[in-house]
């Protein structure tokens, strides 16, 4: 059997359980699953990285914004005030449309 060591979705035992495979699964303490949610996070990125196409982009994305919204959660916020939030930030700093590239800065 494959050992994985890896927070996983909430509905993967249930698919696991429904192919006919058993499985093992603890539920982690709130560190340990931060701690899991940053190593998932950094998971999820690395996969966007090597996403081959559009379609293939947007899924890793949507897995990205995922495991954002259950860090959020950790931190006491909702989906909504992390959009504003960013909305502000936006407001004031800008968003990354014009593609600028900040080679350096003299005095």
């Amino acid at each position: 059997m494959p050992i994985y060591n890896k927070l996983v979705r909430d509905k993967i035992p249930e698919i696991i359980r429904r192919s006919g495979k058993d499985y093992n699964c603890i539920t982690l303490e709130k560190e340990s699953y931060i701690s899991e949610l940053k190593r998932k996070l950094r998971e999820e990125v690395e996969e966007y990285t090597r996403a081959a196409d559009d379609a293939e982009g947007v899924e890793e994305l949507a897995d990205i914004l995922e495991v954002v919204h259950a860090l959020a959660q950790i931190h006491k916020a909702l989906p909504e005030d992390l959009e504003k939030v960013r909305a502000k930030k936006a407001e004031e700093r800008g968003g990354f449309k014009e593609r600028n590239f900040l080679v350096e800065v003299t005095e």
